[in-house]
């Protein structure tokens, strides 16, 4: 019988990561409207969102852009000095999930100043999140360094045990990286922008993001 061949190897992780100012940010406007009868506050909650959406648009947002993001109409109720609840009225909600992208010619803050500016008093904002609209040639060169890192730990590794470092046998990757999404939403009829401008819009402060990569890279050793 022959011998079983084997082959030494090694394995090793690299990581790479690169930083970016963001040109993408992601914020969530809802729109809370109270009204004594279902249909006025649907109706309410409808003109409101129809005025914020005409307010991200005239800040040059575009449709694919916003997406609505939840809706829903429930009773108000309140207790009365008996220990019976009673219907006090009803609140109609919806929110928008908004991107907000680098090159509209308007700046986040403005941007989201006009939204709630145009929604009044039953606008809320929700959170934020910053992102890369172009995250591939960032990934690129966090992949370039992960296999680098990987690859500077394997031949320490190797020169150490007094061996060679052979060709690579595996490879597995594993990326970790904000992915924007792309947003629909339906045709909406416009409504008049309110006139009103907000007296100081809270600035955005983009700050940086990070795009990593992780490798398994197993090597044969000569």
């Amino acid at each position: 019988m022959g011998k079983k061949s084997w082959q030494a190897s090694t394995t090793t992780f690299g990581r790479g990561t690169v930083r970016a100012v963001p040109d993408l940010i992601r914020v969530t406007l809802s729109v809370e409207s109270r009204a004594d009868t279902v249909a006025a506050a649907y109706g309410r909650a409808g003109d409101r969102v129809n005025a914020v959406v005409a307010a991200l648009r005239a800040a040059g947002v575009s449709d694919a852009d916003m997406a609505t993001s939840g809706l829903s109409v429930r009773t108000e109720t309140v207790y009365t000095d008996s220990g019976r609840s009673e219907i006090a009225g009803y609140l109609a909600s919806t929110s928008l999930s908004v991107s907000l992208r680098e090159g509209t010619g308007t700046e986040p803050a403005d941007t989201v100043a006009a939204a709630v500016t145009a929604g009044g008093d039953d606008v809320r904002l929700g959170g934020l999140t910053r992102g890369i609209a172009e995250p591939e040639p960032l990934l690129a060169q966090a992949r370039d360094a992960a296999f680098d890192d990987a690859k500077t730990k394997a031949e320490q590794y190797a020169a150490r045990a007094g061996v060679s470092l052979g060709e690579v046998m595996q490879i597995t990757e594993d990326i970790a990286t904000p992915m924007p999404r792309a947003y629909e939403i339906a045709e909406m009829d416009s409504a008049p922008m309110l006139m009103a401008r907000a007296s100081s819009p809270v600035p955005v402060v983009p700050g940086e993001t990070e795009i990593g990569a992780t490798v398994r890279v197993t090597w044969a050793l000569d």
